[in-house]
């Protein structure tokens, strides 16, 4: 196994992705409950007490609310931006220990390299990821209300991804939301439509990916056939026939990807 990612919980009620080498052991996200948490992973080859590390994208309470309970039963690193960490919400408390890392700098957890990078949302300093193992990359990038260049030059290059697609245009415009919430979501710091995440998609592809995690599916304002419809064009084309597509849940565990 050379690099394992597993998304356990995805979408507007908790988020977390288990992503792993044969050696390390990490989460990316914690949001959800920790007794959830734990539960999920009891589901899939890698058990709570044996994580290594849990990585924080950012601040806001779908990806944080178990980050302190998950790290003090498990004495785990808490890895965050300096932003993020002064952000947390109170209710968090207090971690076994945090580890400060800046985006743009790259960095080890054990034999997986980490390479943060900025995204574009309404928290202080929010990151997305780039996991790499003996050269398989990883990218996870969830929240973002635009794909920077940026964004497009770091998941160029990746063998799998996890990208929000989080929202159909038509069904939140019509939904029932507040219009400011409605404008806050489609903002350049809000969430990407499922039109758009195919744009960043089609912008990124390379011979090498291999899998796409459509993630952060909202339940009000999308619907994993809505996903489907608008990734159609991209799944019939010969260029994406090799590409494996999937969609990260709610209130279930996702399919298990292995990058070798």
């Amino acid at each position: 196994m050379s690099l394992f990612f597993q998304v356990l919980a995805s979408g507007s009620r908790g988020n977390a992705i288990l992503v792993c080498s044969a050696r390390t052991r990490v989460l990316v996200d914690a949001g959800t409950t920790c007794k959830d948490l734990v539960g999920r992973l009891g589901r899939t080859p890698v058990e709570a007490k044996s994580l290594h590390a849990v990585l924080i994208t950012h601040e806001h309470t779908d990806h944080v609310s178990a980050a302190g309970t998950l790290s003090r039963k498990f004495n785990l690193p808490v890895y965050m931006t300096r932003g993020t960490l002064e952000n947390l919400p109170s209710n968090i408390g207090q971690c076994a220990s945090v580890t400060i890392f800046a985006t743009g700098k790259s960095f080890e957890i054990g034999d997986l390299l980490i390479h943060p990078f900025a995204t574009s949302h309404d928290a202080v300093e929010p990151a997305g990821f780039i996991i790499e193992k003996d050269g398989l990359r990883l990218g996870i990038c969830t929240d973002l209300g635009i794909a920077t260049n940026l964004v497009k030059v770091r998941l160029k290059g990746c063998h799998g991804l996890v990208l929000e697609a989080n929202h159909d245009v038509d069904r939140l415009l019509g939904g029932p939301y507040p219009w400011f919430l409605k404008q806050r979501i489609r903002s350049a710091h809000g969430h990407l439509s499922n039109e758009e995440a195919c744009s960043v998609l089609e912008a990124v592809h390379h011979d090498g990916l291999r899998c796409v995690i459509f993630a952060h599916l909202s339940e009000t304002n999308n619907h994993p056939d809505l996903v489907l419809e608008s990734s159609q064009k991209l799944r019939r084309s010969p260029r994406w026939e090799c590409v494996r597509f999937e969609l990260g849940k709610q209130d279930d565990i996702a399919a298990a990807i292995e990058l070798a």
